[in-house]
């Protein structure tokens, strides 16, 4: 898991291990609702009731409101997962709000608990973070991407599918790496340390120096990293010599 996925991750499993009251007026019980669809994707009432052990009319209760509040969207299933007959049941996802409302709120704690160890024991301990996690990227990348002949736009897949929303862009030295979307943005615009580490990630996993043109952590639209063409790179490489 990325960094913060695994935070919503274990919040998830502790919050249905205290078995909730299924309440429709308690926020605990929607805020479980939520995250379990924030962690597990789209779902159907019965789906969520089954996997929180709530009934199904206390589920749509806590949906209703969520929809009514902004947090989730309720969908027709994709025609591909539509199986027997009658009226296939609505899927509900997290809306872009909803989203941005408990990715901020994970961010926070992440914010808080590397300021307390770097406050605690030292900046280098966040730093060792950083290449931990980086590390972890790249180690789960390299499996995604061993079968693949292309490894930019293998690895903008694997990027993708863990939330970067991630892009190959065609240029005329070579290519830019678009990711449209940085779970972790809050927190490395507090500490450069994770872009830097994960930087060095992509380098060693496309097999030649990259760089990092514009970060979405320092206020860019979009996190750009420029992918040279070996011919290029050889050549800076000769330049340099």
């Amino acid at each position: 898991m990325v960094f913060g996925v695994e935070l919503r991750h274990n919040t998830v499993v502790k919050l249905a291990q205290s078995k909730i009251p299924a309440k429709v007026d308690d926020p605990r019980t929607r805020d479980l609702v939520a995250r379990s669809i924030l962690e597990n994707g789209p779902s159907s009432a019965a789906t969520l009731a089954a996997r929180l052990g709530l009934t199904p009319a206390g589920i749509r209760r806590h949906l209703d409101l969520l929809v009514s509040e902004g947090v989730l969207e309720a969908r027709e299933p994709r025609s591909t997962l539509i199986r027997g007959r009658g009226r296939p049941s609505k899927v509900f996802l997290m809306s872009d709000s909803g989203r941005e409302k408990f990715e901020h709120s994970y961010d926070d704690l992440a914010v808080s608990a590397l300021k307390f160890m770097s406050a605690q024991l030292g900046e280098h301990m966040v730093q060792s973070f950083a290449n931990s996690r980086a590390e972890e990227i790249e180690r789960k990348a390299s499996e995604s991407m061993s079968k693949k002949t292309k490894k930019s736009a293998a690895l903008a897949q694997f990027l993708t599918e863990q939330g970067y929303a991630a892009s190959i862009q065609e240029r005329p030295l070579g290519e830019e790496l678009c990711q449209h979307h940085c779970p972790i943005a809050h927190v490395a615009s507090e500490f450069p340390q994770l872009c830097e580490a994960e930087t060095e990630a992509l380098s060693r996993l496309l097999g030649t120096h990259v760089q990092r043109l514009a970060t979405i952590a320092h206020g860019d639209g979009v996190c750009t990293t420029f992918i040279p063409t070996p011919q290029t790179s050889s050549a800076n490489r000769k330049v340099r010599a």
